[in-house]
């Protein structure tokens, strides 16, 4: 059984950072490309940034290029997303996915960017 936990969420200020761990169990993680997904108050969840098995390929959404980075580390099963200049648009809860082929969703972790 496919299972994702998401932590490092939190309130930080506009223009701030943040990291964000996904660990992944019940899956080979070294196989298969991930992705963030978010999902801010009354929107649709959206993708905002997918890196291929080996990390050789990434992609980000325009609302987040130039501020955040994904990484992975195949060994730990672990997937991040460093949000740098952070905006109050980037409010919402994160989870991590596998892009087009999802699984059961983890619980989220919550960014809230406020002053």
């Amino acid at each position: 059984q496919v299972q994702f936990v998401e932590s490092g969420g939190g309130l930080v200020q506009p223009g701030g950072s943040l990291r964000l761990s996904c660990t992944a169990s019940g899956m080979r993680f070294s196989s298969y490309t991930m992705g963030w997904h978010r999902q801010a108050p009354g929107k649709q969840r959206e993708l905002v940034a997918t890196i291929t098995a080996g990390g050789g390929n990434i992609n980000y959404a325009d609302s987040v290029k130039g501020r955040f980075t994904i990484s992975r580390d195949n060994a730990k099963n672990t997937l991040y997303l460093q949000m740098n200049n952070v905006k109050p648009d980037d409010t919402a809860v994160y989870y991590c996915n596998r892009p087009g082929i999802l699984q059961t969703w983890g619980q989220g972790t919550q960014v809230t960017v406020s002053s």
